[in-house]
């Protein structure tokens, strides 16, 4: 990895994926039982039609928010070649639309997840007025990214995982959606007492270590974490769908 500093990765086991017989084809896939442990209306504003997405604009493109000062440095821990299928789960008000777009080329394809509307009516506003042919914006649900089968090479979520309501059925649907081998990266918020500024606490359920077990369980492999110079706030980690 090129200019990007791994770390160290101690042996972790994770499940295959097995061929499906024709009668597990035509069964639903199981669904987790209970809602994961996020409070209970952190999506609820993303979910009310009269939600003032510029208002999200004026808060999450900005130098101060570290994502946005880091977005470089993010994309290329992505690792992407022109022709790369990618979705961006959770695209809120498609911030990294433009770079996956540049990375991937006119023959790749950009995948702009959201589960609010209103989100997504302004993510085809900036397609349509930049003419990003290659992004594709999809309605995603609570459970599932809506996305085919072996469809992209890469998933990327960041600051998304922690708002995951059934964060198993997310994970089984990003793993279905990638190709054998293909690349799951979640950027994140850290989560340590004492450490963490008070409100990320009660807003993050889940620190780095249980993210890293949760989606080991889902069939991944981790790959490592990725140091970005900037975070102070956030970790990127890199998995690998086995």
């Amino acid at each position: 990895m090129a200019g990007l500093a791994l770390a160290s990765v101690s042996a972790l086991t994770a499940g295959c994926k097995t061929g499906a017989t024709e009668a597990e084809i035509a069964t639903p896939a199981p669904q987790q039982e209970e809602r994961t442990a996020v409070p209970e209306d952190i999506n609820k504003k993303f979910l009310d039609p009269s939600v003032a997405v510029e208002d999200y604009v004026d808060r999450w493109e900005i130098e101060s928010r570290e994502v946005y000062a880091c977005r470089k440095e993010i994309v290329a821990a992505l690792q992407l070649e022109s022709g790369d299928r990618i979705a961006d789960i959770g695209t809120g008000t498609g911030l990294f639309l433009e770079p996956l777009a540049a990375a991937v080329g006119p023959s790749g394809k950009v995948f702009a997840t959201d589960i609010s509307m209103v989100f997504l009516e302004h993510v085809r506003n900036r397609v349509k007025e930049n003419n990003w042919v290659q992004v594709q914006p999809i309605l995603s649900g609570m459970r599932t990214t809506a996305l085919l089968e072996d469809s992209i090479d890469v998933a990327f979520t960041c600051d998304v995982y922690h708002h995951f309501e059934y964060h198993e059925d997310m994970l089984s649907s990003i793993h279905s959606a990638l190709r054998p081998g293909g690349t799951l990266v979640i950027v994140d918020f850290e989560r340590i007492p004492g450490v963490t500024r008070e409100w990320l606490l009660e807003h993050v359920r889940a620190p780095k270590e249980t993210v890293i077990q949760e989606v080991i369980a889902a069939g991944f492999e981790l790959e490592g974490e990725v140091s970005i110079e900037g975070f102070e706030e956030n970790y990127l980690l890199r998995f690998t769908a086995i």
